[in-house]
């Protein structure tokens, strides 16, 4: 087959989950988007953005890396164990046009993974991200996980003291 001259294909949303060894409240703690770098330990702070509106949350992430990214939070239920929040500024820019992030919790109710908490972290970006935005915030996420589990395990260690 003809070089076409484009990039690999791909699809433009990463999804990754979890489960994790710690009730739903321990674990929906930590999902607002201020308290992000307390378990992602890529994020050396995060912080509101001052100037926005009282209606539009915008928190700043300084990544360890010295990236910055501002994200907007579009919807939050404590009811249904969600958030959704899009990227509106970077630094550096961003090599495609946008992402909207979605991280839902649901308990897990009886099994023997009862009182743990399933995790399922979507990302959809535009048609402009190629692999290597894919694959990137594949890794991303997953780390993420892994720090979402260790916090919330030092959370219900502590609560058992």
């Amino acid at each position: 087959m003809a070089s076409s001259g484009k990039g690999i294909a791909t699809t433009n949303e990463v999804i990754e989950s979890a489960v994790i060894r710690a009730p739903l409240s321990h674990v929906w703690h930590f999902i607002k988007l201020p308290n992000f770098h307390n378990f992602w330990s890529a994020i050396e702070k995060a912080e509101h953005v001052k100037g926005t509106s009282q209606e539009t949350d915008v928190v700043r992430w300084t990544f360890k890396d010295g990236s910055v990214v501002e994200v907007k939070q579009d919807e939050h239920s404590n009811l249904e164990h969600y958030i959704t929040y899009s990227v509106i500024n970077a630094e550096p820019n961003l090599t495609y046009s946008s992402v909207v992030s979605t991280i839902r919790c649901w308990a897990v109710t009886s099994g023997e993974l009862q009182d743990t908490t399933f995790v399922r972290w979507t990302s959809k970006f535009s048609s402009d991200a190629d692999i290597g935005v894919i694959e990137d915030a594949k890794y991303k996420r997953r780390d993420a996980l892994k720090g979402l589990a260790a916090a919330a395990d030092k959370m219900v260690k502590e609560h058992s003291k």
